[in-house]
Protein backbone atom coordinates (compact mmCIF):
# COMPACT_ATOMS: atom_id res chain seq x y z
CA UNK A 1 0.00 0.00 0.00
CA UNK A 2 1.42 3.41 -1.00
CA UNK A 3 1.88 6.39 1.26
CA UNK A 4 -1.20 8.12 -0.18
CA UNK A 5 -3.44 5.19 0.70
CA UNK A 6 -1.88 4.90 4.15
CA UNK A 7 -2.17 8.63 4.75
CA UNK A 8 -5.77 8.80 3.52
CA UNK A 9 -6.76 5.86 5.67
CA UNK A 10 -5.01 7.38 8.67
CA UNK A 11 -6.52 10.81 8.10
CA UNK A 12 -9.99 9.27 7.91
CA UNK A 13 -9.60 7.48 11.23
CA UNK A 14 -7.80 10.32 13.03
CA UNK A 15 -10.24 12.91 11.70
CA UNK A 16 -13.04 10.72 12.97
CA UNK A 17 -11.30 10.59 16.32
CA UNK A 18 -10.98 14.37 16.43
CA UNK A 19 -14.60 14.90 15.45
CA UNK A 20 -15.76 12.52 18.17
CA UNK A 21 -13.48 13.88 20.87
CA UNK A 22 -14.11 17.52 20.02
CA UNK A 23 -17.86 17.06 20.03
CA UNK A 24 -17.49 15.46 23.43
CA UNK A 25 -15.06 18.22 24.48
CA UNK A 26 -17.53 20.93 23.44
CA UNK A 27 -20.20 19.23 25.54
CA UNK A 28 -17.74 18.97 28.42
CA UNK A 29 -16.61 22.60 28.16
CA UNK A 30 -20.19 23.80 27.61
CA UNK A 31 -21.34 22.10 30.82
CA UNK A 32 -18.30 23.04 32.89
CA UNK A 33 -18.28 26.68 31.69
CA UNK A 34 -21.80 27.05 33.09
CA UNK A 35 -21.06 25.20 36.32
CA UNK A 36 -17.59 26.57 37.06
CA UNK A 37 -16.36 30.18 37.04
CA UNK A 38 -13.47 31.70 35.03
CA UNK A 39 -11.54 31.90 38.29
CA UNK A 40 -11.97 28.16 38.88
CA UNK A 41 -10.79 27.44 35.35
CA UNK A 42 -7.81 29.67 36.05
CA UNK A 43 -6.92 27.67 39.17
CA UNK A 44 -7.04 24.45 37.17
CA UNK A 45 -5.07 26.21 34.43
CA UNK A 46 -2.22 26.92 36.87
CA UNK A 47 -2.07 23.25 37.91
CA UNK A 48 -2.19 22.16 34.26
CA UNK A 49 0.65 24.52 33.36
CA UNK A 50 2.89 23.05 36.04
CA UNK A 51 2.06 19.46 35.11
CA UNK A 52 2.74 20.16 31.44
CA UNK A 53 6.00 21.97 32.26
CA UNK A 54 7.35 19.11 34.34
CA UNK A 55 6.28 16.55 31.74
CA UNK A 56 8.19 18.53 29.12
CA UNK A 57 11.28 19.03 31.28
CA UNK A 58 11.48 15.28 31.80
CA UNK A 59 10.43 14.28 28.27
CA UNK A 60 12.52 11.38 26.97
CA UNK A 61 11.17 11.24 23.42
CA UNK A 62 10.68 7.48 23.74
CA UNK A 63 7.55 7.33 21.59
CA UNK A 64 9.14 9.29 18.74
CA UNK A 65 12.27 7.13 18.87
CA UNK A 66 10.22 3.92 18.84
CA UNK A 67 8.43 5.09 15.69
CA UNK A 68 11.70 6.22 14.04
CA UNK A 69 13.57 2.99 14.82
CA UNK A 70 13.74 0.21 12.26
CA UNK A 71 14.10 -2.32 15.11
CA UNK A 72 11.25 -4.14 16.83
CA UNK A 73 9.82 -2.28 19.82
CA UNK A 74 10.24 -5.40 21.98
CA UNK A 75 13.95 -4.62 22.19
CA UNK A 76 13.24 -1.26 23.85
CA UNK A 77 10.11 -2.16 25.80
CA UNK A 78 11.58 -3.00 29.22
CA UNK A 79 13.89 0.01 29.33
CA UNK A 80 11.18 2.33 28.03
CA UNK A 81 8.75 1.21 30.76
CA UNK A 82 11.27 1.58 33.56
CA UNK A 83 12.19 5.07 32.34
CA UNK A 84 8.48 5.96 32.12
CA UNK A 85 7.82 4.83 35.71
CA UNK A 86 10.82 6.74 37.05
CA UNK A 87 9.78 9.83 35.09
CA UNK A 88 6.19 9.72 36.38
CA UNK A 89 7.35 9.33 39.97
CA UNK A 90 9.81 12.21 39.67
CA UNK A 91 7.16 14.51 38.19
CA UNK A 92 4.75 13.70 41.04
CA UNK A 93 7.38 14.45 43.67
CA UNK A 94 8.40 17.68 41.96
CA UNK A 95 4.78 18.89 41.92
CA UNK A 96 4.42 18.17 45.63
CA UNK A 97 7.72 19.82 46.54
CA UNK A 98 7.23 22.89 44.34
CA UNK A 99 3.52 23.44 45.13
CA UNK A 100 4.06 26.09 47.86
CA UNK A 101 6.41 28.09 45.63
CA UNK A 102 4.00 27.89 42.69
CA UNK A 103 1.16 29.14 44.87
CA UNK A 104 3.26 32.13 45.97
CA UNK A 105 4.39 32.88 42.41
CA UNK A 106 0.84 33.07 41.08
CA UNK A 107 -0.51 34.50 44.36
CA UNK A 108 -3.20 31.79 44.23
CA UNK A 109 -3.52 29.91 47.56
CA UNK A 110 -6.60 28.07 46.25
CA UNK A 111 -4.31 26.29 43.75
CA UNK A 112 -2.44 24.34 46.44
CA UNK A 113 -4.91 21.45 46.98
CA UNK A 114 -5.46 21.13 43.22
CA UNK A 115 -1.72 20.88 42.64
CA UNK A 116 -1.33 18.18 45.29
CA UNK A 117 -4.24 16.20 43.84
CA UNK A 118 -2.88 16.66 40.30
CA UNK A 119 0.40 15.02 41.37
CA UNK A 120 -1.33 11.62 41.20
CA UNK A 121 -1.90 11.92 37.44
CA UNK A 122 1.74 11.66 36.20
CA UNK A 123 2.46 8.90 38.71
CA UNK A 124 -0.32 6.75 37.26
CA UNK A 125 0.59 7.62 33.67
CA UNK A 126 4.11 6.37 34.29
CA UNK A 127 2.82 2.77 34.36
CA UNK A 128 1.26 2.88 30.88
CA UNK A 129 2.55 0.04 28.69
CA UNK A 130 4.85 1.59 26.02
CA UNK A 131 3.71 -1.15 23.62
CA UNK A 132 0.68 0.97 22.75
CA UNK A 133 2.94 2.94 20.37
CA UNK A 134 2.76 -0.07 18.04
CA UNK A 135 -0.58 1.28 16.81
CA UNK A 136 1.11 4.36 15.38
CA UNK A 137 4.29 2.61 14.26
CA UNK A 138 2.38 -0.03 12.27
CA UNK A 139 -0.17 2.50 10.93
CA UNK A 140 -3.06 0.76 12.70
CA UNK A 141 -5.10 3.94 12.81
CA UNK A 142 -8.47 2.21 13.17
CA UNK A 143 -7.39 0.47 16.36
CA UNK A 144 -5.86 3.70 17.64
CA UNK A 145 -9.16 5.48 17.02
CA UNK A 146 -11.07 3.13 19.31
CA UNK A 147 -8.31 3.00 21.90
CA UNK A 148 -8.00 6.77 22.27
CA UNK A 149 -11.73 7.44 21.97
CA UNK A 150 -12.63 5.18 24.87
CA UNK A 151 -10.02 6.79 27.12
CA UNK A 152 -11.20 10.30 26.25
CA UNK A 153 -14.82 9.27 26.80
CA UNK A 154 -14.02 8.07 30.32
CA UNK A 155 -12.16 11.34 31.08
CA UNK A 156 -15.01 13.55 29.82
CA UNK A 157 -17.79 11.58 31.50
CA UNK A 158 -16.09 11.53 34.90
CA UNK A 159 -15.37 15.29 34.70
CA UNK A 160 -18.96 16.15 33.77
CA UNK A 161 -20.56 13.88 36.38
CA UNK A 162 -18.33 15.07 39.22
CA UNK A 163 -18.78 18.74 38.19
CA UNK A 164 -22.58 18.44 38.17
CA UNK A 165 -22.55 16.74 41.56
CA UNK A 166 -20.01 18.95 43.31
CA UNK A 167 -19.66 22.22 41.29
CA UNK A 168 -15.98 21.85 42.14
CA UNK A 169 -12.87 22.41 40.04
CA UNK A 170 -11.66 19.03 41.31
CA UNK A 171 -13.92 17.51 38.65
CA UNK A 172 -11.33 18.32 35.98
CA UNK A 173 -8.59 16.48 37.86
CA UNK A 174 -10.85 13.50 38.56
CA UNK A 175 -11.40 13.22 34.81
CA UNK A 176 -7.66 13.21 34.09
CA UNK A 177 -7.00 10.65 36.80
CA UNK A 178 -9.79 8.35 35.64
CA UNK A 179 -8.50 8.52 32.06
CA UNK A 180 -4.95 7.72 33.21
CA UNK A 181 -6.02 4.69 35.27
CA UNK A 182 -8.17 3.40 32.43
CA UNK A 183 -5.31 3.77 29.91
CA UNK A 184 -2.93 1.80 32.14
CA UNK A 185 -5.43 -1.05 32.41
CA UNK A 186 -6.23 -1.06 28.68
CA UNK A 187 -2.55 -0.93 27.67
CA UNK A 188 -1.92 -4.23 29.46
CA UNK A 189 -5.14 -5.92 28.38
CA UNK A 190 -4.99 -5.11 24.66
CA UNK A 191 -1.27 -5.48 23.85
CA UNK A 192 0.51 -8.82 23.96
CA UNK A 193 3.91 -7.18 24.44
CA UNK A 194 4.35 -6.91 28.21
CA UNK A 195 7.25 -4.90 29.67
CA UNK A 196 9.32 -6.07 32.64
CA UNK A 197 11.07 -4.03 35.33
CA UNK A 198 14.46 -4.42 33.68
CA UNK A 199 16.72 -1.59 32.51
CA UNK A 200 19.02 -2.56 29.62
CA UNK A 201 21.98 -0.16 29.60
CA UNK A 202 22.51 -0.38 25.82
CA UNK A 203 18.99 0.66 24.93
CA UNK A 204 18.81 3.20 27.74
CA UNK A 205 21.91 4.94 26.34
CA UNK A 206 20.42 4.98 22.85
CA UNK A 207 17.14 6.40 24.10
CA UNK A 208 19.00 9.10 26.04
CA UNK A 209 21.29 10.05 23.14
CA UNK A 210 18.48 10.37 20.58
CA UNK A 211 16.05 11.89 23.00
CA UNK A 212 18.12 14.87 24.15
CA UNK A 213 17.09 17.00 21.13
CA UNK A 214 13.47 16.01 21.63
CA UNK A 215 13.72 17.07 25.27
CA UNK A 216 15.19 20.43 24.26
CA UNK A 217 12.49 20.87 21.61
CA UNK A 218 9.81 20.07 24.17
CA UNK A 219 11.12 22.64 26.64
CA UNK A 220 11.28 25.42 24.07
CA UNK A 221 7.90 24.43 22.63
CA UNK A 222 6.26 24.39 26.05
CA UNK A 223 7.49 27.85 26.96
CA UNK A 224 6.69 29.18 23.48
CA UNK A 225 3.12 27.92 23.79
CA UNK A 226 2.60 28.58 27.50
CA UNK A 227 4.79 31.57 28.30
CA UNK A 228 1.81 33.80 27.65
CA UNK A 229 -0.28 31.86 30.19
CA UNK A 230 2.45 32.12 32.80
CA UNK A 231 2.79 35.89 32.42
CA UNK A 232 -0.98 36.47 32.24
CA UNK A 233 -1.51 34.40 35.39
CA UNK A 234 1.33 36.18 37.18
CA UNK A 235 0.46 39.74 36.15
CA UNK A 236 -3.34 39.65 35.75
CA UNK A 237 -4.55 36.89 38.09
CA UNK A 238 -6.35 33.56 37.75
CA UNK A 239 -9.67 35.00 36.49
CA UNK A 240 -8.00 36.69 33.50
CA UNK A 241 -5.94 33.55 32.95
CA UNK A 242 -9.17 31.56 32.72
CA UNK A 243 -10.53 33.97 30.07
CA UNK A 244 -7.30 33.93 28.10
CA UNK A 245 -6.92 30.15 28.15
CA UNK A 246 -10.46 29.63 26.93
CA UNK A 247 -9.89 32.02 24.02
CA UNK A 248 -6.63 30.23 23.24
CA UNK A 249 -8.29 26.81 23.19
CA UNK A 250 -10.85 27.99 20.66
CA UNK A 251 -8.31 29.85 18.52
CA UNK A 252 -6.02 26.86 18.05
CA UNK A 253 -8.74 24.76 16.44
CA UNK A 254 -6.83 24.96 13.12
CA UNK A 255 -3.81 23.49 14.95
CA UNK A 256 -5.45 20.95 17.23
CA UNK A 257 -8.09 19.80 14.76
CA UNK A 258 -6.06 19.88 11.55
CA UNK A 259 -2.32 20.13 12.09
CA UNK A 260 -2.13 17.72 15.02
CA UNK A 261 -4.29 15.15 13.25
CA UNK A 262 -2.28 15.32 10.03
CA UNK A 263 1.07 15.34 11.84
CA UNK A 264 0.19 12.23 13.83
CA UNK A 265 -0.69 10.43 10.60
CA UNK A 266 2.11 11.62 8.32
CA UNK A 267 4.96 11.18 10.83
CA UNK A 268 5.03 7.35 10.63
CA UNK A 269 4.25 7.54 6.89
CA UNK A 270 7.12 9.99 6.28
CA UNK A 271 9.38 7.69 8.32
CA UNK A 272 8.63 4.74 6.05
CA UNK A 273 9.39 6.72 2.84
CA UNK A 274 12.23 8.83 4.25
CA UNK A 275 14.75 7.20 1.91
CA UNK A 276 12.96 8.46 -1.22
CA UNK A 277 13.30 12.27 -1.21
CA UNK A 278 11.27 12.79 -4.38
CA UNK A 279 8.36 10.81 -2.99
CA UNK A 280 8.73 12.54 0.36
CA UNK A 281 8.67 16.00 -1.23
CA UNK A 282 5.52 15.15 -3.15
CA UNK A 283 3.81 13.92 0.02
CA UNK A 284 4.92 16.94 2.06
CA UNK A 285 3.81 19.44 -0.60
CA UNK A 286 0.34 17.91 -0.81
CA UNK A 287 0.04 17.93 2.96
CA UNK A 288 0.95 21.60 3.29
CA UNK A 289 -1.31 22.69 0.41
CA UNK A 290 -4.41 20.90 1.67
CA UNK A 291 -3.86 21.96 5.27
CA UNK A 292 -3.37 25.61 4.36
CA UNK A 293 -6.75 25.76 2.65
CA UNK A 294 -8.69 24.06 5.43
CA UNK A 295 -7.00 25.95 8.27
CA UNK A 296 -7.62 29.27 6.52
CA UNK A 297 -11.35 28.55 6.32
CA UNK A 298 -11.55 27.52 10.00
CA UNK A 299 -9.46 30.50 11.12
CA UNK A 300 -11.55 32.90 9.05
CA UNK A 301 -14.76 31.70 10.71
CA UNK A 302 -13.23 32.24 14.16
CA UNK A 303 -11.93 35.69 13.18
CA UNK A 304 -15.26 36.88 11.74
CA UNK A 305 -17.60 35.40 14.35
CA UNK A 306 -15.73 35.41 17.69
CA UNK A 307 -18.63 36.84 19.71
CA UNK A 308 -21.14 34.39 18.32
CA UNK A 309 -18.82 31.44 18.94
CA UNK A 310 -18.27 32.44 22.57
CA UNK A 311 -21.98 33.01 23.21
CA UNK A 312 -22.97 29.67 21.74
CA UNK A 313 -20.32 27.51 23.40
CA UNK A 314 -19.41 29.35 26.61
CA UNK A 315 -22.06 31.90 27.54
CA UNK A 316 -22.07 35.67 28.02
CA UNK A 317 -19.80 35.72 31.08
CA UNK A 318 -16.88 34.89 28.74
CA UNK A 319 -17.44 37.79 26.31
CA UNK A 320 -14.36 39.64 27.57
CA UNK A 321 -12.33 37.10 25.60
CA UNK A 322 -13.69 38.25 22.18
CA UNK A 323 -10.82 40.65 21.17
CA UNK A 324 -8.23 38.10 22.31
CA UNK A 325 -9.90 35.38 20.26
CA UNK A 326 -9.77 37.46 17.07
CA UNK A 327 -6.01 37.94 17.28
CA UNK A 328 -5.28 34.37 18.31
CA UNK A 329 -7.31 33.06 15.36
CA UNK A 330 -4.53 34.42 13.10
CA UNK A 331 -1.95 32.71 15.30
CA UNK A 332 -3.78 29.41 14.88
CA UNK A 333 -3.79 29.61 11.09
CA UNK A 334 -0.09 30.48 10.78
CA UNK A 335 0.98 27.82 13.30
CA UNK A 336 -0.79 25.12 11.33
CA UNK A 337 2.18 24.69 8.97
CA UNK A 338 4.60 23.92 11.80
CA UNK A 339 3.02 20.56 12.58
CA UNK A 340 3.74 18.79 9.27
CA UNK A 341 7.15 20.47 9.11
CA UNK A 342 8.06 19.04 12.52
CA UNK A 343 6.78 15.62 11.44
CA UNK A 344 8.97 15.82 8.33
CA UNK A 345 12.12 16.74 10.23
CA UNK A 346 11.51 14.10 12.91
CA UNK A 347 10.94 11.43 10.26
CA UNK A 348 14.38 12.30 8.85
CA UNK A 349 15.84 12.24 12.40
CA UNK A 350 16.51 15.98 12.21
CA UNK A 351 15.46 16.63 15.80
CA UNK A 352 17.90 19.53 15.92
CA UNK A 353 15.93 21.34 13.19
CA UNK A 354 12.74 21.10 15.23
CA UNK A 355 14.57 22.34 18.33
CA UNK A 356 16.09 25.34 16.54
CA UNK A 357 12.87 26.52 14.89
CA UNK A 358 11.00 26.22 18.19
CA UNK A 359 13.73 28.06 20.08
CA UNK A 360 13.32 31.02 17.70
CA UNK A 361 9.63 31.20 18.56
CA UNK A 362 10.50 30.91 22.24
CA UNK A 363 13.03 33.76 22.24
CA UNK A 364 10.71 36.15 20.40
CA UNK A 365 7.92 35.39 22.87
CA UNK A 366 10.28 35.74 25.84
CA UNK A 367 11.33 39.21 24.69
CA UNK A 368 7.88 40.53 23.85
CA UNK A 369 5.35 38.93 26.21
CA UNK A 370 5.93 40.89 29.42
CA UNK A 371 6.01 44.42 27.95
CA UNK A 372 3.07 43.58 25.67
CA UNK A 373 0.94 42.35 28.59
CA UNK A 374 1.83 45.41 30.69
CA UNK A 375 0.89 47.69 27.80
CA UNK A 376 -2.19 46.01 26.28
CA UNK A 377 -3.28 43.38 28.81
CA UNK A 378 -4.78 40.14 27.44
CA UNK A 379 -4.70 41.52 23.90
CA UNK A 380 -0.97 42.16 24.29
CA UNK A 381 -0.40 38.50 25.17
CA UNK A 382 -2.20 37.52 21.97
CA UNK A 383 -0.06 39.93 19.90
CA UNK A 384 3.12 38.45 21.41
CA UNK A 385 2.03 34.94 20.42
CA UNK A 386 1.23 36.08 16.88
CA UNK A 387 4.61 37.82 16.53
CA UNK A 388 6.50 34.73 17.72
CA UNK A 389 4.91 32.40 15.19
CA UNK A 390 5.39 34.86 12.30
CA UNK A 391 9.11 34.97 13.14
CA UNK A 392 9.35 31.17 13.15
CA UNK A 393 8.06 30.75 9.58
CA UNK A 394 11.23 31.77 7.66
CA UNK A 395 13.25 29.28 9.72
CA UNK A 396 10.84 26.45 8.86
CA UNK A 397 11.00 27.30 5.16
CA UNK A 398 14.80 27.40 5.22
CA UNK A 399 15.10 23.97 6.85
CA UNK A 400 12.58 22.50 4.42
CA UNK A 401 14.71 23.89 1.56
CA UNK A 402 17.84 22.30 3.06
CA UNK A 403 16.12 18.92 3.30
CA UNK A 404 14.98 18.89 -0.32
CA UNK A 405 17.57 21.01 -2.14
CA UNK A 406 19.42 18.00 -3.58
Amino acid sequence: MGYQSNALKGLTWMSGFRVFTRLLAFVKIGVLARVLSPSQFGVFGIASLILALLEILTETGINIILVQSKRSIEEYLDSAWVVSIIRGTVISLLIIISAPFIVNFFNSPESLPILLFMSLVPFVRGFINPAEIVLQKELRFGSEFWFRSVIFFVDACVSIIVALLTHSVYALVWGLLAGAVFEVVLSFILFVQRPRLILHREYFSELFHKGKWITAYGIFNYIAENGDNIIVGRVMGSANLGLYQMAYKISILPISEISDVVSRVVFPVYTKISGDKERLLKAFSKTIASMSIVSFVVGLLIFVFPKEIILVFLGDKWLAAVPVLKILSLYGVIRTIAGPASALFLALEKQNYVTIMTSIRFFVLAISIYPFVLTWGLVGAAYAMLLSTITEMPVILYFAYRVFKK
